[in-house]
């Protein structure tokens, strides 16, 4: 429940300050909210017919049956995934289903918040422009037919669980889907404003770090919680998490400098964010030296795609990824991946993966550089299908409504979408007295007095 709620608070308030504060000013109402709103509405979506479709029996190789998780009598059992047990080719048990020792609300809850946080990161690439209205059918859709599939192919007992494809707290399921399925509804959504694309500053450096933080020290829970206890796997990857993204942190930085002459506060979390995401898939797998490693892999490789690939791409130039979640979650989270498919020490894998035998990196040789394969066929697969999902849904949401907001929303921004403002200050030439307060008269508002010329606040 910890866990859980370290995970919750990546999200709410992390994200929505993130949001709200790394966007244009007059975008940090609707940058909040979309994440504000993307949470509440998977926790509905989730206990109604998500969580068992992730978790619960099978439906297919790669999806559970749908059903509610609602009731007293399921909350209150023994937590238990039932698709998890795992069996040798001879049909001999290896592993057991996973029970970890608390109730199914326990689990319903912890696995939710991993599922919004998903999401909300999804939404970082079609910050300042996509219809509110669309967005709120986006979310409960992608979750449904996108989310629920990677989450039980991978976690759940689906056939990349049992095929061995190691993805320990999410470089697949949340990190490589949110940033494919991002990139991909960009695309469909359509650009930002001319405007916006050329100028589009961060209305509060303090405020972003403040929610940078909150998800950097959030990750203790996203990372270690998955092994559903607290023992010496969790304590691990903690561990592993803060070394790769210090790295990450301090070599994007070092770029930045080399290349810039400066050392960017943005950069440096968007290095934080790629070294946290780069690790989450074998955060509990891997050595500490192995968490400098990916550290450095991932403070440099996302780095050069984003600086370098992303302004030489026409393809990359022409599809508007606000923050630029393709390069810090899809280039990291793959990335990530596939040097766990190198790295994963082999008695930490027997700790935490359901395959105890020929589960290990390539490093440590035997089946090792079949485990890199797995990874990277595993990867196709999450990328594979949300390019499809998230294509059907983008264009199924069109015919209903626009994706993408009018020129006029375009133009005004938060007041136009929200009929709110982030900051109500006087004087900077964007703020227009008359049509937010009704008593003002003329040349001043109650409240307020003139001084040398200048309107202050008293």
């Amino acid at each position: 429940m910890i866990a859980a709620t370290l995970v919750g608070l990546q999200s709410v308030p992390g994200l929505v300050i993130l949001y709200g504060s790394i966007v244009k000013k007059k975008w940090a109402v609707n940058s909040a909210f979309m994440a504000l709103y993307a949470f509440a509405a998977v926790i509905i979506c989730w206990v109604t017919w998500g969580y068992k479709m992730s978790f619960g029996h099978k439906l297919l190789p790669f999806w559970g049956k749908a059903g509610p998780a609602l009731g007293q009598k399921f909350l209150l059992e023994w937590a238990s995934l039932p698709e998890t047990t795992q069996y040798y080719n001879n049909g001999e048990l290896e592993t057991a289903m996973i029970q970890p020792y608390y109730p199914m609300a326990t689990m319903v809850w912890f696995q939710c918040v991993f599922a919004a946080i998903t999401i909300i990161l999804l939404g970082g690439s079609l910050l300042a422009r996509m219809n509110i209205k669309a967005w709120m059918m986006f979310v409960p859709l992608w979750l449904t037919f996108s989310y629920t599939v990677g989450a039980f192919s991978l976690w759940g007992g689906g056939f990349l669980f049992h095929w061995g494809v190691m993805d320990y707290s999410g470089g697949y399921v949340i990190h490589l889907s949110s940033g494919i399925a991002g990139f991909t509804a960009a695309y469909w959504v359509g650009p930002r404003s001319r405007k916006d694309r050329e100028r589009f500053p961060p209305n509060n450096v303090l405020l972003m770090l403040a929610g940078a933080g909150l998800l950097w020290m959030g990750w203790a829970g996203f990372n270690g919680g998955d092994p559903y206890a607290a023992n010496i796997d969790s304590s691990m990857a903690v561990l592993n998490t803060n070394i790769c993204a210090a790295t990450s942190l301090l070599v994007w930085t070092g770029l930045d400098v080399v290349f810039f002459n400066k050392p960017s506060v943005i950069g440096a979390v968007q290095g934080m964010i790629t070294g946290l995401v780069c690790i989450t898939p074998g955060a509990g797998l891997v050595q500490g030296w192995a968490a400098i490693i990916m550290g450095i892999l991932s403070g440099s490789v996302p780095w050069f795609t984003m600086m370098i690939v992303h302004k030489r791409s026409k393809l990359l130039q022409n599809i508007d990824d606000t923050l630029g979640v393709f390069h810090t979650h899809a280039v990291a989270g793959l990335l990530g991946g596939i040097l766990t498919g190198i790295f994963a020490e082999p008695q930490l894998c027997k700790l935490f993966l359901p395959i105890i035998i020929s589960s290990r990196g390539g490093v440590y040789g035997g089946s090792g550089g079949k485990q890199v394969l797995k990874q990277i066929v595993g990867g196709l697969f999450i990328i594979g299908w949300n390019l499809v999902v998230t294509t059907i849904i983008c264009n199924v949401i069109n015919l209903v409504t626009p994706l993408r907001m009018s020129e006029e929303e375009l133009q005004i921004g938060d007041d136009a979408v929200h009929g709110e403002e982030a900051y109500a200050l006087w004087g900077d030439g964007d703020y227009d007295p008359s049509r937010h307060n009704p008593n003002y008269s003329g040349d001043k508002l109650p409240g307020h007095r003139a001084s040398s010329g200048a309107t202050q606040v008293v």
